[in-house]
């Protein structure tokens, strides 16, 4: 087992410490302590196994610290469907949730995901799904 010491500038033990008094996401917490480990000496496999990380995700990890240093333990962007729910189309439904159904159309006094997603998109021309109204309220309440 050779050392990964090489591969890392001298002050990468500073950098890492400095990232895990700062930093208070958890998974970027978790990364920076075990490659903080792996760049104190210990080898990739020994260190694998009490944090339960895969050695190809150890692996990773290590090496994007030596490439791209703090900055390397975020996860990269990655492409996809941008979403549709909106912090402006949050807020307006929490505001109508605020309202009294009735006020709307609705035939009961208790707003359902459906009238909601209905009401949605008369006022903002932006379709929902029930369970994506749901998921929202979820996150709010």
């Amino acid at each position: 087992m050779r050392p990964l010491k090489s591969y890392f500038r001298d002050d990468a033990l500073t950098t890492l410490e400095t990232v895990l008094k700062h930093t208070k996401e958890a998974r970027i917490l978790r990364r920076a302590q075990v490659v903080c480990t792996v760049v104190g000496g210990q080898h990739i496999t020994v260190v694998s196994a009490p944090f339960r990380f895969a050695n190809s995700a150890l692996r990773k990890w290590v090496q994007h610290f030596a490439n791209q240093g703090p900055q390397g333990l975020w996860n990269r962007p990655r492409s996809g469907r941008p979403p549709k729910v909106t912090c402006a189309l949050e807020k307006q439904l929490n505001c109508l949730v605020a309202q009294d159904p009735l006020q709307h159309g609705a035939l009961s006094s208790q707003w359902s995901c459906h009238n909601l997603a209905r009401v949605l998109v008369q006022k903002t021309g932006i379709q929902l799904g029930q369970e994506s109204v749901r998921c929202v309220l979820k996150k709010t309440r």
